[in-house]
């Protein structure tokens, strides 16, 4: 039997959080500039990293990444970084002040959906994102196995 490989969203993403719409409504989508030292961008560049726990805060006027885990880089020994430590996103002012309002409001987080690269930079996607009850993830998983099903019964009726 094949080994099963890491499956990734889209081409060039160093890491997604496919969980999160499973745990979250994810309602609002922003990209933010995410600010790191060498060694990370180069660990990224690997695609070594984990989002999975990630959520972001805004903290004294500034937004914040938290949870997320960027090894070290194996070639830099001692100039390394910390490994989960918190990382500075950037966004407009009114992205951000949007932002803080709506967070502000019960039951909503930011959550980190996914990283990668574009022109050369590294990015994070994040989403303004509800928690959902057990009932509404029973409800989504019966609704995509709906779906699944009609699906093969239209490419069996089209043999």
């Amino acid at each position: 039997m094949a080994k099963a490989t890491k499956r990734k969203a889209a081409p060039g993403d160093v890491a997604t959080n496919r969980r999160a719409s499973h745990r979250f409504e994810l309602l609002d989508r922003i990209e933010c500039g995410v600010v790191l030292m060498g060694t990370e961008v180069k660990a990224l560049r690997e695609g070594k990293a984990q989002i999975k726990d990630g959520y972001a805060a805004i903290e004294g006027g500034e937004l914040w990444l938290h949870n997320v885990h960027i090894p070290p880089y194996a070639p830099a020994s001692r100039e390394n970084h910390e490994p989960e430590r918190n990382r500075k996103l950037l966004v407009h002012r009114r992205e951000l002040d949007r932002l803080a309002t709506r967070t502000r409001e019960r039951g909503f987080t930011l959550v980190p959906t996914r990283v990668y690269f574009s022109d050369g930079r590294a990015k994070v996607e994040i989403a303004l994102a509800r928690g959902k009850d057990a009932y509404d993830k029973r409800e989504a998983l019966k609704a995509k196995d709906q779906r699944r099903e009609i699906q093969r019964e239209l490419r069996e009726a089209q043999r």
